[in-house]
């Protein structure tokens, strides 16, 4: 007998020893389910009992093929996950990713994902086998999910004669899980929780249910073994009704201390969220409309005080501080149609400042006034563009008044950059220029102080340049 022939025969074996484990799961599968999967009351007994045949023909089909990582049961493909992996590690792992949040935030994140995963679950499920088995009426629909509950090993089911399984508003379910796995994982690795911890099981039974009669209902576990009671204890009710349902305790905690999950539950509280930024954003856009609005009513005011002012240095103060207000009022106007209300488009902004600023003292002169911005990104925050829009008022307005009193004609260059996060404005003309260049920074004008102060508050630097006109360039980030 060569290699090869002896190599194939250990093979053989090899896999004559997997068929053999297989068959003996399967021995024992089939002999486990020959017991009782469920307790229920006696009213309803005789439904449950046809369920357990129907179940169990189902599940009978159980075929294992790890050669192609394949569990299926009729026609149906299944999957094992360890228990632990969906309770008390993945609500550590829940706790660690969120450790930001704080234990009982992070505890909540992570129940709220395990109830909404397993309420789709159970309602998928539902809807699946009841469609398979040609299941009618809501009761036969729910006395196979207790039992389809007991064989794919969520927990077994004891269903408590206090029930009422209605069709209308007063359904109510009480029932324990005996073995549920959640309570089992927490258990076995020596765990144990100050609070309920079947969420999975809750989410389930109450999304299986949900299906069966479809009506909206969600499941509370009022008692659990990983804490420490005696058993694993749930209520079932419409989500408006559960907290009725709830136990009146008669220590210091009352009933809402015990946690009612609702299914979409963070859905809600997002949605609810985006209602409220919604409603705030139109509060904010109204604000920056009537902010707006007053600026507009505060330079018509000091237009008006002066036009009754015969010293033109005094008016022209006014004017002066009509400019700057403007400059301001077009950064709320256009906050108010934006999208953003904490940052503006630049170039929007500044082609509109601009083209005020130059129809304003373009008249009687022949001003050319050449805008260029080249940015990366289209967009730059309040508290740099309010600051970017008062120094380009006080420069532009400078050039308009001094650098061209003897000419009519002249050029005004405005040039805003930006290049990795860095930002360049520059404003030049080709007027007069300064007599002193050299004590711009310390000159003692109203605008040229407002423009050293606006580029200390951008953290960022300011050079001049007096050949051939002047130039002013402020770097910042």
């Amino acid at each position: 007998m060569d290699q090869s022939e002896k190599q194939n025969i250990r093979e053989l074996k090899r896999e004559n020893e997997l068929l053999k484990k297989e068959n003996q799961k399967l021995k024992d599968f089939y002999k486990s389910s020959t017991k009782t999967t469920v307790k229920v009351p006696k009213s309803i007994q005789p439904i449950f009992s046809k369920a357990e045949k129907l179940v169990k023909d189902y599940f009978s089909s159980l075929k294992f093929d790890p050669s192609k990582g394949c569990i299926e049961i009729n026609n149906e493909r299944y999957i094992l996950v360890r228990a632990s992996a969906l309770s008390h590690e993945f609500l550590n792992s829940i706790k660690y990713l969120y450790k930001d949040r704080g234990e009982e935030e992070s505890l909540s994140i992570g129940k709220n994902i395990l109830f909404d995963l397993s309420h789709v679950l159970g309602l998928d499920d539902a809807r699946n086998f009841q469609k398979k088995m040609n299941l009618k009426d809501p009761i036969s629909k729910l006395s196979a999910g207790p039992i389809y509950f007991a064989y794919t090993g969520w927990a077994f089911v004891d269903i408590l004669p206090e029930s009422k399984p209605s069709l209308d508003e007063s359904f109510f379910l009480k029932y324990h899980h005996p073995y549920s796995f959640e309570a089992d994982s927490w258990i076995k690795a020596g765990k144990k929780s100050k609070t309920a911890v079947c969420i999975m099981n809750a989410g389930y039974s109450s999304g299986w249910t949900e299906a069966s009669f479809n009506m909206p209902l969600t499941a509370v576990e009022i008692s659990c073994r990983a804490k420490g009671d005696a058993t694993c204890t749930f209520i079932m009710a419409p989500p408006h009704k559960i907290d009725s349902y709830l136990p009146k305790s008669k220590g210091k905690k009352n009933k809402s201390d015990i946690e009612i999950p609702y299914f979409l539950e963070r859905k809600r509280v997002e949605e609810k969220l985006n209602s409220s930024l919604a409603e705030k954003e139109f509060l904010l856009k109204e604000i920056h409309h009537r902010v707006k609005n007053n600026f507009q009513i505060i330079s018509s005011l000091l237009n008006l005080q002066a036009q009754s002012i015969s010293e033109p240095a005094s008016r022209e103060k006014y004017t002066e501080s009509i400019h700057r207000i403007k400059a301001m009022a077009i950064i709320h106007e256009l906050l108010y149609k934006s999208k953003n209300l904490s940052i503006i488009k630049i170039k929007d902004y500044l082609n509109e400042l601009v083209s005020y600023l130059a129809d304003t003292y373009n008249i009687d002169k022949h001003i050319h006034v050449n805008l260029k911005i080249n940015v990366q990104k289209q967009f730059i925050e309040i508290d740099k563009a309010i600051p970017c829009g008062i120094i380009i008022n006080e420069l532009v307005t400078n050039s308009f008044k001094y650098a061209f009193k003897n000419t009519n004609k002249g050029i005004i260059n405005i040039f805003f950059t930006e290049k990795q996060n860095q930002y360049s404005l520059v404003v030049s003309d080709n007027g007069d220029g300064f007599i002193n260049p050299t004590n711009v920074k310390n000159n003692n004008t109203l605008g040229l102080e407002l423009v050293n102060s606006l580029v200390e508050q951008l953290e960022g630097t300011l050079k001049t340049e007096t050949k051939k006109g002047t130039t002013f360039t402020i770097s910042f980030f």
